[in-house]
């Protein structure tokens, strides 16, 4: 388990600092297209450029939240069933995400095949299949977040805890580490609260 969690922590650093990257860049290339709007003309390549740059943010973004199981879940459902119906639910679950983004890269691959020796229509010099590589690499990416988050989410789920739950946990678990850092545990400030 300590090299899944390792190769997770190498990947979400590599996701966040994509992803910071990302948005600042298109931040950048946003405002400079509103200058640009008032000082004179607006870059003829801005929109195409733009929405290119949201889309693999999008991707990476999506990795992100995926590797820290952050996307829109019923996990009060599932914790709610028997363990015996849980497990099997989670396993399928599991297996249709990876399928979706299996059918999803394979389906890139082809919009890639399919755009060879094309370009962006403003920037003549920029191929079609680098803009478009964002698809496969996006469910590829999906695809090992979802491998490495696995294990702790199957723990969660037989446990039968929810997301809110583990947060809660891990919330009160760093606080209690905190007041063990600054000396204070719970039954002294019980002490020291009582006249």
């Amino acid at each position: 388990m300590g090299t899944v969690n390792q190769l997770s922590r190498i990947m979400e650093r590599l996701l966040e600092i994509v992803t910071v990257v990302l948005m600042v860049s298109l931040t950048l290339v946003v405002l400079y297209a509103v200058v640009t709007r008032y000082a004179w003309r607006t870059p003829s390549w801005y929109d195409e450029v733009a929405a290119i740059m949201l889309v693999w943010l999008t991707y990476y973004a999506g990795a992100l939240a995926a590797l820290k199981r952050g996307h829109i879940g019923v996990d009060g459902v599932v914790a709610a069933m028997p363990v015996h119906i849980r497990m099997p639910v989670t396993y399928v679950s599991e297996a249709l995400f990876i399928g979706f983004f299996l059918v999803l890269g394979w389906a890139g691959l082809v919009v890639l095949d399919v755009m060879q020796g094309m370009a962006l229509i403003t920037l003549r010099w920029v191929p079609l299949t680098f803009t478009q590589s964002v698809i496969p690499i996006g469910a590829g990416l999906f695809i090992i977040a979802q491998l490495l988050s696995m294990p702790a989410h199957l723990a969660k789920v037989r446990a039968g805890l929810t997301q809110e739950e583990e947060e809660i946990r891990h919330a009160i678990a760093e606080a209690e580490r905190d007041n063990a850092r600054a000396g204070f545990t719970a039954d002294s400030m019980t002490k020291r609260d009582q006249p």
